[in-house]
């Protein structure tokens, strides 16, 4: 593809320049407005997102029974929160962070069932599909057990039917475990950048894998054009299904809940900021949204990307949103944060987070590593190595002459004592062993150098 004019661009966004030359850079957002103001201008209401924590609470009977490792939760698929002081201590000691208040882990990674914040969306997306079958051809009868979709006929049923997705590999998974166990044909499109393990895994499920040399853009175009061949698929749209939007939300629910239970307070005095990793912009953009139903403008959320992928942020710097592709600029694509691994960005989500998401950072590759092994050192923790660009933030909020701009603006500058940063882990648990190895491995490379 030829590239843009570029000059014309950062007439328009100068960040675009850094952008080009692969920077590491941060980006407040000039168009965030409280939360009053943004909510005015989306369709979406906390109602829709109380609609889809009460479908994932029905289907909890039939996710304890097709999953017995979430019996403990009752068979909703959550998180565990955790504060991580020790990997505070080292990004303020090697990193000259300086950070104050609280480090927070949302461990995301270790969601059972798919391993990763996909299990969020992607399941219940598929849950919900699911269940209007179900009702529409009257084989589930009001007030009955949804445990009932573990049930033989009820797995004949939807093998007349498939499931198609397009993904770099976290939404694959979550999207071919759930289906496979609801006895749907399910078809993953995978692109260049999804990891072999991923793609292993889901065949020893009895997905189907189909494989693109091109990047997520192809394998998603690919994977539409299929479902639109057979009136029994249903395409799973990661650029704009309000279903998974609305699944990524109900987090924001539990969140509250758990940082009510740990004590860790989120009012005028005590701000929470809420760091999460960023390729297409689904997860972190139904994050962003529940999140600011709940807190309103006591939470600040940036998300962080690739200096290589970093699309939702020339999207939403530039205002071209999905019109605009990384690639456009010079920039490759290409990254070892394979579920950050996306040229184009969701116009859908850069659409309705546009007033909401208070900034981005983008990060070099070598510095996911250094984070990654950090974590594992100093908290005994492994997540992926796309889930440590999160930490971003905690670096870089209190130093950054940016965030420190944003601080002053925003009146925070003597309540950061006070805030709790949550950096938000979206994949790891189900990463194989000698991956695991092998990314140790390349950190300690990377450190060395």
């Amino acid at each position: 593809m030829e590239m843009m004019n570029t000059d014309r661009l950062e007439e328009k966004a100068p960040i675009v320049g850094s952008l080009r030359k692969a920077e590491e850079v941060t980006w407040i957002n000039p168009l965030l407005e409280s939360t009053e103001e943004a909510m005015r201008k989306i369709d979406l209401t906390m109602e829709d997102v109380r609609d889809a924590e009460a479908r994932l609470e029905r289907f909890a009977p039939f996710i304890r029974r097709a999953f017995p490792e979430t019996e403990k939760d009752g068979g909703l698929i959550e998180s565990p929160i955790r504060e991580t002081e020790k990997m505070k201590d080292g990004l303020n000691e090697k990193h000259g962070a300086g950070l104050k208040g609280r480090l927070l882990l949302k461990m995301d990674s270790d969601l059972a069932v798919a391993g990763s914040v996909k299990a969020r969306g992607g399941i219940y997306e598929i849950l919900k599909h699911a269940e209007v079958l179900a009702l529409r051809e009257g084989l589930l009868r009001e007030g009955q057990s949804y445990e009932v979709f573990a049930e033989d006929t009820f797995r004949e049923f939807f093998s007349r039917y498939a499931v198609h997705v397009g993904s770099t590999g976290n939404l694959g998974l979550s999207i071919g475990i759930i289906s496979a166990a609801l006895g749907f044909r399910v078809y993953v499109h995978m692109s260049q950048d999804a990891k072999q393990w991923k793609k292993d895994l889901l065949r020893s499920k009895g997905v189907q894998v189909i494989e693109y040399a091109g990047d997520y853009g192809a394998a998603v175009k690919k994977g539409r054009e299929e479902a639109m061949r057979d009136p029994a698929s249903y395409f799973v749209d990661d650029e704009n299904s309000v279903s998974l939007f609305l699944g990524y939300a109900v987090a924001a629910l539990r969140l509250q809940r758990q940082l009510e239970e740990a004590g860790v307070q989120v009012d005028e005095e005590h701000p929470l900021f809420v760091s999460i990793p960023c390729g297409v912009g689904g997860a972190p953009g139904g994050i962003t949204f529940g999140l600011k139903l709940v807190y309103g403008d006591l939470v600040h959320v940036f998300y962080a990307e690739p200096v290589q992928a970093c699309c939702m942020l020339l999207g939403m710097a530039t205002g071209l949103h999905n019109e605009i592709c990384v690639q456009d600029i010079g920039l490759t694509g290409r990254t070892e944060a394979d579920g950050l691994a996306v040229g184009r960005p969701s116009k859908f989500v850069g659409k309705t987070v546009e007033h909401l998401l208070s900034g981005e950072f983008t990060v070099e590759d070598d510095r996911l590593f250094v984070y990654m092994k950090e974590l594992l050192d100093r908290e005994g923790v492994f997540i992926e190595p796309s889930s440590c660009a999160a930490f971003e933030e905690a670096v870089k909020m209190e130093k950054d002459p940016e965030c420190a701009r944003y601080i002053r603006e925003h009146g925070l500058a003597d309540k950061m004592e006070q805030a709790a940063h949550i950096v938000w882990a979206t994949g790891g648990s189900l990463v194989p062993d000698d991956v695991r190895v092998s990314y140790v491995e390349k950190a300690k490379e990377t450190v060395l150098h």
